[in-house]
């Protein structure tokens, strides 16, 4: 999501009404800007002086202006000592402005440095159940846009608000008490003048908002056209995608030049109303200097405040749409914030070291974005320590959600899932998962080096510890061949090694991590003949000792298992070695085993 220019109309996720509650919910973030209280409350003495000064300069202002017509003035004497008065008073706004930005910008930035790391770290230890629920888009824009937002809140907008509010309350007690009689004219022609100018801003904002919705459209065509573009070319759509850009193009043309019409017709009675104000006001006035009520430098100190009045009240309505901003982003991150993390039920807990011996008792499932399908269906089985179990079954019989509830990423509904002898939700989370190793499918590797990526599996090993996990991989020979050797960057994702090369770094962060169970998932599918005999080596010597569990398609690679659970609709519909198994002649697993070969 990019960040909104300020006068920028409100999407409709961020409208939010200003009350007593909404109010509250900002409140909540400011608990952030707590541990740096002391610079935050220098920020705002500094801005109430710095309000207090630029006040005192139309009314020291006016009074040049009296002493030069030969009026009186109270303690000045000379046009000197007024105008020194007025550097003095346009120095101490300097200053007090100059400590009020940088107290803020540090306020803002260290408290939402803190907000970042609070939302990140909440995230990372997020449920499974809450990503599958959200885009990875989304959360990035909590992070990023909402917590920019908060920012402008932090170091522009809450200080803005309160200067403009100081400015147009104080400002409002100056002109009446030193000139009454134009105070109660200007009072009673201009909140009209900005009133319509409010309402007529707000219907300009909402054909801005129409303009960039009609934009937007267009952007997604370009989108879906360039990231399909081997469909569209396959199809000969050309022309027809060019049709759909045009067309779409000439709706923001059509839209843009009718908001540019309201904007210009806004804008001439923007300046004709309140000019024609500030006329009126200057007519009243200088009948009043000309029937001796006021003086000059009186008129001229009413309007210098009119100005600073105006401009506040002009500039409210631009912060009222900063609030409901930030009131909108707060409820977002906050929102995450509520969300019951893995972390909150773990205690301090030692290392443990398990044997490996798994069993699901009667268990039950449904994932929690499809409650009305139940995945695993009073499922029952157990695995010895040490022992390799193969899982087979149709796409959606419920493989990965055996392993996903072995991982504890979701909790069963029903029944129990045990690791030697212990239910799993008994266990620290994170002891329990550290004796977990997995090697996908798809392979997941981070932008930075190969060594790196392996030391994943376990954070501070040493550059030798490193190497002889690769080396038990099949990795070291190919590793050894780039020039940067382990320093070598993989890229983005990986994408600098080829399949069989991720799968081995892959396998040796597993080798690395040492774990007491292994999940092997899909590991060579995607790769050809001579790189599937080197992973499948290196794959045989991670298994040695340890439970394996291996969900394969490609029925050849798990021959040499102890067992095969042959998965059917979440029930375990077949046990039995791949021996075993062959001689069913109507079996699930021999029919699976005679597609594959014919």
């Amino acid at each position: 999501m990019a960040k909104r220019e300020r006068g920028e109309a409100l999407s409709p996720e961020d409208k939010r009404p200003i009350n007593k509650k909404t109010m509250a919910q900002l409140a909540g973030i400011f608990r952030f800007v707590w541990p740096y209280k002391i610079p935050f409350a220098i920020g705002l003495l500094c801005l109430a002086f710095s309000t207090g000064t630029i006040l005192a300069f139309p009314f020291m202002a006016g009074k040049l202006l009296d002493i030069a017509n030969g009026k009186p003035v109270p303690y000045f004497t000379t046009i000197g000592q007024v105008a020194l008065a007025l550097v003095a008073i346009l120095a101490l706004q300097a200053l007090f402005s100059f400590t009020r930005v940088y107290t803020f910008s540090l306020v803002s930035e260290k408290s939402l440095a803190d907000v970042r790391k609070t939302v990140y770290q909440k995230i990372i230890w997020l449920p499974m159940r809450f990503f599958d629920s959200r885009r990875v888009g989304e959360l990035m824009s909590r992070i990023t846009s909402d917590v920019s937002t908060l920012n402008d809140l932090l170091s522009f907008t809450l200080a803005e608000m309160m200067r403009q509010l100081l400015t147009l309350i104080f400002g409002t007690v100056l002109i009446l008490f030193l000139t009454p009689s134009l105070a109660v004219f200007m009072l009673l022609t201009f909140p009209v003048l900005v009133l319509l100018v409010l309402v007529f801003g707000k219907y300009i904002r909402k054909l801005s908002k129409q303009t960039q919705d009609k934009l937007a459209e267009t952007n997604v065509i370009v989108e879906e056209s360039l990231q399909s573009i081997s469909v569209v070319k396959a199809f000969t759509n050309e022309l027809f995608e060019i049709g759909r850009y045009v067309r779409s193009m000439n709706d923001v043309v059509a839209t843009a030049i009718r908001t540019a019409r309201y904007r210009g017709m806004f804008i001439s009675f923007a300046i004709f109303t309140m000019l024609g104000g500030i006329v009126a006001v200057a007519w009243y006035g200088a009948m009043q200097v000309q029937s001796g009520n006021i003086t000059v430098g009186e008129l001229f100190t009413f309007v210098l405040y009119t100005t600073f009045i105006g401009a506040s009240i002009a500039g409210l309505g631009d912060i009222y749409a900063q609030m409901q901003r930030a009131i909108g982003a707060s409820e977002r991150l906050l929102e995450i914030l509520d969300e019951k993390d893995e972390s909150s039920s773990q205690s301090a807990s030692e290392a443990i070291k398990l044997h490996g011996e798994i069993e699901f008792q009667n268990v039950w499932f449904s994932y929690p974005t499809r409650l009305d399908y139940t995945v695993l269906k009073g499922l029952d089985f157990r695995i010895e320590p040490g022992e390799k179990v193969a899982l087979v079954g149709q796409s959606g019989s419920g493989k990965s959600t055996i392993i996903s509830l072995l991982m504890r990423f979701y909790a069963v509904e029903k029944g129990t899932v045990r690791v030697d002898g212990t239910p799993v939700d008994q266990f620290n989370l994170s002891a329990y998962r550290k004796n977990i190793g997995i090697v996908p499918q798809e392979v997941i590797l981070f932008g930075g080096t190969i060594e790196e990526n392996i030391a994943y599996g376990k954070p501070g090993a040493s550059l030798e510890e490193v190497k002889e996990a690769a080396r038990k991989a099949n990795a070291l020979e190919f590793i050894e061949s780039f020039p940067e050797k382990f320093k070598t960057v993989v890229g983005d994702r990986g994408v600098k090694l080829s399949g069989g090369q991720r799968q081995r770094v892959a396998i040796a962060r597993a080798i690395l991590k040492d774990p007491a169970i292994l999940i092997l998932d899909e590991a060579t599918s995607s790769l050809d003949a001579h790189a599937e005999v080197l992973v499948q080596e290196a794959l045989e010597k991670l298994m040695e000792g340890r439970t394996s569990i291996i969900i394969a398609h490609r029925l050849s690679t798990i021959k040499k298992v102890d067992r095969i659970f042959v998965i059917k609709e979440g029930t375990l519909a077949e046990v039995g070695s791949h021996t075993e198994l062959t001689k069913l002649n109507n079996g699930i697993y021999n029919n699976l085993l005679k597609l594959q070969l014919q």
